[in-house]
């Protein structure tokens, strides 16, 4: 099983922002609108990510024991662009933090033995 799928620290860690447009359908958006809010003059953010204890509305998680994201086919590029430590080779300093701030232990190399290659998140071509 894809380690995400029990985790869902980064979601409820670090508040996502991106680019109005993505959330623009008349642009090719694909991110709920509903689901953002307003930040700066060109960025929107995840509702419940921009707050103290953050954590995004599309979250569906008990952090450390299962996590899904409900727009995960239609969620941000920032999102997209977090690996999970080890998924690709080396560790990510965004998905140690979030899981330390859980009481989570960071991945390491042997969380991913019996992980198919077909069940990694692919990395957007950006």
């Amino acid at each position: 099983m894809h380690p995400c799928l029990t985790c869902g620290a980064c979601c409820a860690y670090f508040r996502v922002s991106f680019h109005w447009s993505e959330a623009d359908p008349e642009l090719g958006g694909t991110v709920p609108l509903a689901l953002t809010e307003p930040l700066r003059t060109h960025e929107r953010a995840m509702r419940g990510t921009s707050q103290a204890h953050p954590r995004c509305i599309a979250l569906d998680a008990d952090i450390g024991r299962y996590s899904r994201c409900t727009i995960h086919d239609r969620r941000p590029s920032v999102c997209a662009l977090v690996p999970a430590s080890w998924e690709f080779g080396a560790a990510s300093a965004q998905c140690d933090k979030a899981r330390l701030a859980h009481g989570l232990p960071v991945l390491t190399p042997d969380d991913w033995v019996g992980v198919a290659e077909t069940d990694k998140n692919p990395l957007p071509d950006i």
